[in-house]
């Protein structure tokens, strides 16, 4: 999915995907490779700014269209996406940041250049120092490589104040005598980059720019790079997934290999969490610095460093082709390796996205606080009252099974599942849903959850018969039953139509024999739904039906599997011809597959937004209580690596929302954050355990307890490989293995 989503930013990205093609076709870049280098605009540039792509983020009084920062990201993504050479992206960056600053004479004089057609670049890197004398600015030294610098007709400056840590002067420079720019041979051949040297440079009072706030400086050039770099990831994989469709090896695609698909299914998910942290960066501009802040470090450890990982894979899918000279991969690599370094050291970035999540959270709410005014009115008058009533142990525990006084309250006024269907629940959309758990949120109170009846329900309100409705879902709601799931057996674990649980129709019912395995609190369970063979002739995906168990009849053996941490959460569970009435089987028989893909479908949809192990919370915690051997800066740092996996799984969850209440298709977004969510656990703790030295020698802290048992999470649902082999199948097309 691309970056807008709304549809007049579709169709601005629409626009500017039109204009590459007609005027910057990557032919006309590879001839001009050496004038690109030099500084020398491409004879696409006249062109751009005919069309406004170069302003369009600049106000309409200095002469721009007066969009903003959304709009200029999903031009710099289709631009990226197409390579287009040249100064667009530096020039970019610096009339938004020259447009961000205070007003003044010297800040309209900028944007109406740049608006104009005038080009540009921004240097802030070290190296500058600014020193006060007799009334005007001395600065002298030599900055680091920027991008676009060469032939630059406004440049935007930042230099060092000496002798004040925090202080800097901002100023327009006109390159000169004192101010020469030394041209560099560019990673990137299709732009300039050079170093700025100030020599005793004096800067005029009708030259300094009032300084643009920090944060919102810092967010500008990261979400325009993180832009590009979603733009430049999703060309790599598109080309990518082309090439092993249709290249042939041992008389096969390239494409039908698991190591292929693997790799190309994982080049998406890095594509698609590049496109969602650039969006999320963007949609900060208006928002408090704090959340700038958190915005502009995620996209830079999450979306650069994906740009560099995509061009690399897509080079490793090629082959020998990819490496080769005459093909464009190596251009889209060095421009991701250009981009992600001007974006700033990756651990610097990891550091202040780590500093930032010490006392602060990315707010991914999007229904605004005065909207909904009756339903906020009603939830907090719900949650009031349940206040005054007794609490049950373990109530306010995410996992809590059994409800009291309080949770048959919610249900009956429809929040414990607020998204089903009235009398269950109030039919809330996304929105809605939102601002209930935003009210939930401000007391300090976990939503309550059924648990595994968070998959059994859905399904039984789509196909179960109303009897079945009315006895298994308000009871379930008010925590008075608990569910299991009977579907993974010895033998059928991710096959898990190749299961040989038997039914047998007898009078007034069946009888199901069989073994079941890793049952999620089957000893704790009051009904479980099975999945049983019915028909053992037909295809194996078509002879299954869908069973309601209860786990009290005679014939139900539940066994503890104590599990590698020492603690018995799962279960095997044999059935030794256990009578099931025919009114507890949902449907009819040979229809259980459809209903286990609702089930599932359901369960992955819940598990896409859920992190358990190494959680920034866990790592938060370890920083302000001790016990870890690393270094603060290093605890800092994997603090903010996690935090930002968990911020690119919410930006995923809220764009597939606002795709859906825009009446689009999500794409790939759910498959993706089961990937994600299991890669982010899967990384986020082993990170963490590396952290205690020592203190991981004795379980007492229990991060070494909760690295144990990781696989449980990563088994639910599909493994990492499993779900990788759906991505690359159903989504982006490759041939089965088999094929």
């Amino acid at each position: 999915m691309p970056l807008p989503i709304e549809d007049d930013h579709r169709a601005l990205a629409d626009s500017a995907a039109a204009f590459a093609r007609r005027h910057a076709p990557l032919t006309a870049t590879r001839d001009a490779l050496a004038e690109l280098q030099a500084g020398e605009r491409p004879a696409c540039w006249d062109a751009l700014v005919r069309q406004g792509l170069h302003a369009v983020h600049l106000p309409e009084e200095h002469g721009g269209a007066g969009a903003g920062l959304v709009e200029l990201a999903v031009v710099a993504e289709q631009l990226g996406r197409a390579l287009v050479p040249g100064p667009f992206l530096p020039t970019a960056i610096a009339g938004a940041v020259a447009a961000a600053s205070p007003e003044s004479a010297v800040r309209s004089r900028l944007v109406e250049a740049f608006a104009g057609g005038a080009t540009g670049a921004l240097v802030t890197t070290p190296g500058l120092v600014a020193v006060r004398e007799e009334g005007v600015w001395r600065v002298d030294g030599t900055s680091l490589p920027v991008l676009g610098l060469p032939w630059a007709e406004e440049v935007v400056v930042r230099a060092c104040v000496a002798d004040d840590a925090h202080g800097a002067l901002w100023f327009r420079c006109a390159p000169g005598e004192t101010a020469v720019v030394h041209a560099d041979e560019g990673t990137d051949l299709t732009r300039s980059v050079g170093r700025l040297e100030l020599a005793a440079h004096r800067v005029s009072p009708e030259d300094v720019l009032e300084p643009p706030e920090q944060a919102r400086a810092d967010l500008i050039v990261t979400t325009v790079l993180a832009a590009e770099a979603a733009g430049i990831a999703a060309w790599c994989l598109a080309t990518a997934v082309e090439y092993v469709r249709t290249r042939e090896q041992f008389g096969r695609p390239v494409g039908a290999f698991q190591a292929v698909q693997h790799k190309a299914a994982l080049t998406l998910v890095r594509t698609e969490t590049a496109c969602a942290a650039a969006w999320d960066a963007a949609r900060a501009e208006h928002q408090p610095a704090e959340q700038q802040r958190l915005a502009a470090a995620a996209a830079a450890v999450t979306a650069l460093p994906a740009g560099v990982d995509a061009a690399f894979e897509c080079v490793m899918l090629h082959g020998g082709v990819g490496f080769t000279w005459e093909h464009d991969a190596h251009l889209y690599q060095r421009r991701a390796l250009s981009i992600a370094s001007a974006g700033g050291a990756e651990e610097e970035w990891a550091r202040r996205l780590g500093e930032a999540a010490r006392t602060g959270a990315r707010d991914f709410t999007f229904v605004a606080g005065d909207e909904f005014p009756e339903l906020r009115a009603d939830v907090r008058r719900v949650l009031d009252e349940i206040e005054t009533l007794p609490a049950t142990p373990g109530e306010n525990e995410r996992y809590a099974t059994r409800g009291g006084p309080r949770r048959v309250r919610l249900a009956e006024a429809g929040l414990v599942a607020p998204h089903y269907p009235r009398p269950y629940g109030l039919a809330a959309g996304p929105r809605e849903q939102s601002v209930i758990a935003e009210e939930f949120a401000r007391r300090g109170l976990l939503p309550p959850t059924t648990v595994i009846g968070e998959w059994v329900l859905p399904t039984l309100l789509a196909h179960g018969s109303p009897e079945q409705q009315e006895r298994f879902v308000l009871p379930s709601l008010r925590g008075e039953i608990v569910w299991c799931q009977l579907f993974s057996e010895p033998g059928a674990g991710s096959d898990l139509a190749a299961l040989s649980t038997r039914a047998r129709k007898v009078e007034g019912g069946w009888s199901i024999t069989g073994q079941k395995v890793w049952t999620s609190g089957a000893h704790e369970s009051d009904w479980g739904v099975c999945l049983a063979r019915t028909d053992p002739d037909a295809p194996k995906h078509r002879g299954l039906s869908y069973f309601l168990v209860d786990m009290r009849t005679p014939g139900v053996d539940i066994r503890p599997l104590r599990q590698a941490t020492g603690r018995a959460e799962f279960n095997e569970v044999f059935l030794d011809d256990v009578f099931v009435p025919d009114e507890c089987l949902v449907s009819e028989p040979g229809k259980g597959w459809r209903l286990a893909t609702t089930t599932l479908s359901n369960e992955r949809l819940s598990m896409g937004g859920m992190l358990t192990h190494g959680s920034a919370r866990s790592v938060r915690e370890l920083l302000e209580r001790g016990g870890h051997a690393a270094s603060r800066e290093e605890v800092v740092r994997v603090l903010g690596r996690n935090t930002a996996r968990e911020m690119a799984l919410s930006a995923l969850a809220l764009r597939g929302v606002l795709a859906r209440l825009s009446d689009h298709d999500p794409g790939a977004e759910i498959s993706v954050q089961k990937v994600f969510n299991a890669i982010a656990q899967r990384d986020g703790s082993r990170a963490l355990v590396s952290l205690l030295g020592p203190a991981g020698t004795v379980s007492g802290g229990g991060h070494v307890v909760d690295h144990l048992g990781l696989p449980s999470v990563l088994f639910g649902g599909g493994t990492i490989e499993i779900q990788l082999n759906v991505i690359a199948q159903r989504v982006l097309g490759l041939p089965r293995q088999d094929a």
